[in-house]
């Protein structure tokens, strides 16, 4: 009897040792994963909806520009008639304008390609791999040129306006004597 367990705890030792040496995973072909560089389906859908998220964030940007523009440019010639300096600020107002206004033809440019949506259906599902692929790289490289033709004059606009907001605070009202 005590032979047959050391038999026994003999070969189930030599086995483990055996499958320890010898590696489990089998190369199997490409499974259910696709190589990393390969875009499946899903992958396009979701790109194809953040482009066009980033592409209504931009319309809303555009929309109703100009009153925007109008409605700063007065509150600039009321400080500007009350004594304040708003040279740095007309400047950035001035280089945002003229930026929105290069820009605008290239955001106009994407609404065909979204309206389009070749590869894609009404839904958002990918119908033709290649088409689609063809359409994600034409919208992204028109957002980025939008992005890149306003040459962070948006940003630069709201520094100013910053700056401008910090440098004219209203003066705090000294404590009285009465107040506790």
């Amino acid at each position: 009897m005590k032979t047959l367990i050391h038999k026994m705890f003999l070969a189930i030792m030599t086995a483990a040792l055996v499958f320890t040496a010898v590696p489990m995973n089998s190369a199997y072909a490409q499974g259910e994963n696709p190589p990393e560089g390969t875009l499946t389906n899903g992958k396009l859908e979701q790109i194809w909806a953040r482009q066009l998220k980033a592409y209504a964030r931009v319309g809303r940007g555009f929309s109703d520009i100009n009153g925007t523009i109008a409605k700063l440019q007065g509150r600039l010639d009321k400080a500007a008639g009350d004594g304040r300096d708003v040279a740095a600020l007309q400047a950035a107002l001035d280089a945002f304008e003229t930026a929105l206004n290069g820009t605008k033809p290239t955001y106009d440019s994407i609404s065909g390609l979204v309206t389009a949506h070749q590869g894609f259906d009404a839904a958002g599902k990918v119908i033709d791999a290649a088409l689609a692929k063809s359409t994600l790289k034409e919208v992204g490289a028109k957002l980025k040129e939008v992005k890149s033709s306003m040459g962070g004059t948006g940003k630069a606009l709201l520094e100013a306006m910053k700056a401008f907001r910090n440098a004219n605070k209203p003066p705090v009202p000294a404590p009285t004597a009465g107040d506790s």
